[in-house]
């Protein structure tokens, strides 16, 4: 086997590895709402490890499928999973502009949280904007499945993190 035909299984295994969380993780959903009376013991029957697959269960039901990003693994989104909606998206689309490994992604919040810890203070901006540019904003939200103010706050740190990052 040549190198690049070993580095292409590679790749494709990893794929079949990552995806394998999420369909085990919807597998689970089903099952939980379709046959609640047999699903504990279907999962004794699969003999893979109750608490593993009820991770798997949590993180597929924190992203609809619609949500889940195709360039981030399946531990990229359990990484966030436990942050609200909009922090989630916001961390995702960190991870995927910057092309952060799942262990990058998870200094990088250890890092926010630690700095949240140290500033709590909190800030109201208000700004005045004509219904037409606000119900252009309020569709591009809804498009992300994100409530406005949310989705806001998402394209401003955004922004902010590409200006700093570009800055000398």
């Amino acid at each position: 086997m040549s190198l690049d035909a070993w580095r292409r299984l590679g790749r494709q295994i990893f794929l079949i590895s990552d995806s394998s969380g999420w369909w085990l993780g919807d597998w689970l959903i089903y099952g939980q709402d379709q046959f609640p009376d047999r699903y504990r013991r279907a999962l004794a029957e699969t003999s893979l490890d109750y608490q593993t697959l009820r991770n798997y269960a949590w993180v597929a039901r924190q992203f609809a499928p619609e949500r889940r990003r195709d360039g981030l693994s399946f531990q990229h989104h359990a990484e966030v999973a436990g942050l609200p909606e909009p922090d989630q998206d916001i961390w995702l689309s960190r991870a995927e502009r910057h092309g952060w490994s799942r262990n990058a992604l998870r200094r990088h919040l250890q890092a926010s949280r630690e700095l949240g810890r140290a500033t709590v203070e909190v800030t109201n901006i208000q700004v005045h904007v004509v219904a037409q540019r606000r119900d252009h904003w309020q569709r591009a939200a809804d498009k992300k499945q994100q409530e406005l103010v949310a989705w806001m706050v998402a394209i401003l740190d955004e922004a902010a993190a590409s200006t700093l990052e570009a800055a000398p």
